[in-house]
Parts: C-alpha cells; structure tokens; sequence
C-alpha cells in the first residue's frame, strides 16, 4: 500500500523576495506539484528561484471542485505544496478547505512557515498590549461593516484587518464613527519598495488617506483597543437594561435590541417593542 504524501503550507513572500525562506525554497523544489492561488503570480517567484516544479490552480470561488485533483495526487504519494499569491496560505487566503479535506484523509499536512502581513504589520505597530483579534477583510457592505464594529467597541485586545485601498478610506470614516478617535496604524506596501507604515489617531489617519489623490497597495490596519467592558446591570428587567444601552450612547436601538436578544434569548420582535418605548421616552424627557 501507498503511503500519502504531505500536503505542506508554503508561505512566501508578500513583496520582498528576499523574504523566501531557505526550507520554502527546498520545499518547493523537492514537491511534485505547487497548488497556488495565482499560478502567474507563483510562475514569476518560482522563476526568480530557478525551480521547475509543476504548478496548478486552487483559487478562492473554486476550492472544492480543484481540491480533489490536488488530494488524488497526495493519495498516490505525492508531496503538494499550497501557496498563496503572497504570505501565509488560509488566512484571508484559500487553503483551509484543502488543509480539513486532507485531515480528514489521514494526509499529513506540514506549515512551512515564513512572512505574514499581519505578523509584520502587529510587530511594528508598537502597541503595548500585544493580544489582538485578527478580523481578516472587513465586510464591503457599509451596513454589515457597521454591524461588525459595533460588536467591538468594547474589545479590548488589538483589532487587526486588512483592507483594499478602494475601500479605506470608507472604513476609516466607519471606525471613527464606531469606535471614536483611537491611536491607529495602517500599513501599507508592507517590505516592498513604497512600503508605508502611517502611526496617528483615526481621525487624522482619515484626513491624510482622504486627501490623496489615490491610495494605491494592499493595507492592515492596527486599532488600539477599547476599554475594559463595563458590565450592564444584573438581575435588572428589560426596560432597564435597554435603558441602560440607551444611556451609554454606544449602540443604536437596532444593534442594542440585537445584543439583548441575543444575550438573554427573547424573541426580538418582543424586545424592539419594548426598546421603541424605551429610546420615545428618551425623547420625551
């Protein structure tokens, strides 16, 4: 009987090629195949490299279909490599469901590992706590965006996302409106030649991006963290804990009825009634 080969999660470099690491290099010279995300991207760095290793396609939108072929090699006994256009493959990159289907075939599966835009960019932005939650891409839709960020106004570990420069100024106007005027790092171009790591408060981050006539590269933004969540009142009844949101000012009636709903498992239909009365009182007072 055949042995499996091993599926191995090659990162490479997200600009500098000096950023390959000497085990990638031999990794992917001693595999029978590299499955990448762009096999015109991967063709250039295999090039620079002077490996000839066969490559195939496994992109985001067609995993499961691409997946088998990669898996039917690695049953035969091949070694696969999977790499990402740039970086670590499976975060915010395609990977993961090629990484459970050959789990769940008992093929091993071995990180190569090596450059992160998000490792790079949390190392230099000289926060002192260092936990952070990794977001990967904040939605494009602005009312889900919205909906997310609200959710995190009290988190009080690093936020980390990355975005396109299509869309950051956008985000940033959402960040400022969400979670107010934080200490801020968005890095951009990360180890390539116009590499920019920009360090101020959201707002003026917000006033600099917006002013260009164009941002141009891939982004990961690093947001201070909030602080410490105060509890609401315990024991209390819905009014008043839908007052007590109501006060705080920090969610609207929409994401408050979501968060009570939620917290204490009532119908939501319920809990909009009761917090439409709560904010008119608001306004009557």
């Amino acid at each position: 009987m055949v042995s499996p080969g091993t599926l191995y999660v090659v990162a490479t470099p997200i600009g500098n090629l000096e950023d390959i690491t000497l085990r990638a290099v031999r990794i992917l010279t001693e595999v029978a195949l590299v499955a990448s995300e762009d096999t015109r991207h991967t063709r250039k760095l295999l090039a620079h490299l002077g490996i000839a290793t066969p490559l195939v396609s496994y992109y985001k939108g067609k995993e499961a279909a691409r997946a088998e072929p990669i898996l039917a090699r690695l049953v035969a006994g091949d070694d696969v490599a999977l790499v990402s256009d740039a970086g670590t493959p499976g975060i915010s990159d395609p990977g993961a469901l090629l990484v459970r289907k050959a789990r769940d075939r008992q093929i091993p599966v071995v990180p190569v590992p090596g450059p992160s835009a998000l490792a790079a960019a949390v190392s230099v932005a000289g926060f002192e706590r260092t936990a952070f939650l990794f977001l990967g891409f904040l939605p494009s839709r602005a009312a889900e965006r919205h909906r997310v960020l609200s959710g995190l106004v009290r988190e009080e570990n690093l936020l980390v996302f990355y975005e396109s420069p299509q869309r950051i100024v956008a985000t940033l106007k959402e960040c400022l409106a969400v979670l107010g005027d934080r200490r801020l790092v968005v890095a951009r171009e990360l180890t390539k030649l116009h590499e920019e790591i920009l360090t101020s408060t959201t707002a003026e981050l917000l006033a600099d991006l917006a002013a260009r006539p164009r941002v141009r590269g891939e982004l990961v933004v690093v947001v201070e963290g909030g602080a410490a969540a105060e509890a609401p009142p315990a024991g209390e009844e819905l009014a008043e804990l839908l007052a007590w949101y109501r006060d705080r000012g920090e969610l609207t009636l929409r994401d408050a009825v979501q968060r009570v709903t939620r917290d204490l498992g009532l119908k939501r239909a319920a809990v909009y009634q009761e917090a439409l009365r709560v904010w008119e009182e608001e306004g009557k007072g």
